[in-house]
């Protein structure tokens, strides 16, 4: 019988992970994972608390809380804040994965006890070959697999994503079926601990709003913004006076500027990317043409992966900072993914 540590969340997705686990015969362990929270926006993390001590009491499983307040402040907020500030376009929920929940909460989780580590991530562990492949959920709708390319072949060794192979609805139907008190508890959304947070907000309690100049293609000044660290590529930017729709085609964060045009690729939009942190989840990188995605749920692209360099058959628009996922053909299996440089 192996133990299972379980995060958790308050919702019912880690929570129909857990129903599923102990029904298999697995010790299951509900740990509750703290995040740090702004004392300036109103947060849920008690209420998840409660939510997350009620489903474990229900299965009759015991209940922890790992508090990693501390190394969720130093290495998911400040991160992106600091990212921000470069004129980068971070992805949190990436790195929250990365050092949080598949970093800290394994670590611990380890000293305690745990032969493995479960969580209510849609997406599914395939042994296909002899290589351990990151699977993309059967509800591509909720497929979470974008979130987790920084995963390895030892990471998902100990790893267990039981809600992967269910619709939504049919999680939502198990939940009852199992009468778990967060049955019809509604999906959190947004930031990784934090909810739905407006991020533009947030980074003025931690960036200075600072007037910049916003330049046509030309070169011509057209008005001004707030910071450009407040913006990202490819957003559109209201500017009054002006008929047509204007898209942030590029930033200058040594100068506060904005570029913008009225093409949402911009003037020249390029086809080659400089990529860094390449991460390959089995062991040995694919050859040939893979496909790729820099947009959540954003459509497959064809896309050559050589060195440090991601070159696509079209056009694109990319920000410095965003995550790059991978996957095969037929977008089954993620292949893992880069940060555009």
């Amino acid at each position: 019988m192996q133990t299972v540590f379980v995060g958790l969340s308050g919702g019912v997705d880690s929570a129909v992970s857990a129903y599923l686990l102990k029904k298999e015969g697995y010790r299951v362990m509900g740990v509750f994972i703290k995040g740090w929270e702004p004392d300036f926006l109103p947060c849920t993390g008690a209420e998840d608390r409660l939510s997350a001590m009620r489903v474990a009491a229900h299965l009759e499983i015991p209940f922890v809380t790992y508090d990693f307040e501390e190394e969720y402040k130093k290495n998911v907020v400040d991160y992106f804040v600091s990212e921000y500030k470069a004129g980068r376009t971070p992805n949190p929920d990436v790195m929250c994965n990365r050092v949080i929940k598949f970093g800290a909460f394994w670590k611990r989780a380890q000293t305690e006890g745990a032969d493995m580590i479960a969580t209510g991530h849609y997406a599914q562990i395939k042994h296909r070959t002899q290589n351990i492949e990151l699977g993309t959920s059967r509800d591509s709708e909720k497929d979470q697999t974008y979130f987790l390319w920084t995963l390895t072949h030892n990471d998902l060794a100990h790893t267990l994503f039981p809600v992967g192979g269910f619709n939504k609805s049919d999680v939502r139907a198990l939940a009852r079926e199992a009468r778990l008190p967060n049955a019809e508890r509604k999906d959190s959304q947004g930031l990784c601990f934090l909810g739905h947070v407006d991020m533009r907000a947030f980074l003025k309690r931690y960036l200075p709003t600072t007037v910049g100049p916003i330049y046509d293609s030309g070169g011509t000044k057209i008005g001004e913004h707030e910071g450009m660290w407040f913006y990202t590529i490819g957003e559109h930017i209201p500017l009054g006076g002006l008929e047509k729709r204007h898209y942030i085609v590029g930033k200058d964060a040594q100068n506060n500027s904005l570029v913008v045009s009225e093409k949402p690729l911009g003037e020249k939009p390029g086809k080659e990317f400089a990529i860094q942190g390449v991460n390959w989840i089995s062991k040995e990188a694919p050859r040939g043409m893979v496909y790729g995605r820099y947009r959540y749920r954003q459509q497959l692209l064809s896309v050559s992966v050589l060195g440090t360099k991601a070159i696509f058959n079209e056009p694109q628009l990319m920000a410095s900072g965003q995550s790059l996922v991978f996957y095969d053909e037929k977008g089954e299996i993620c292949l893992g993914g880069a940060i555009i440089g």
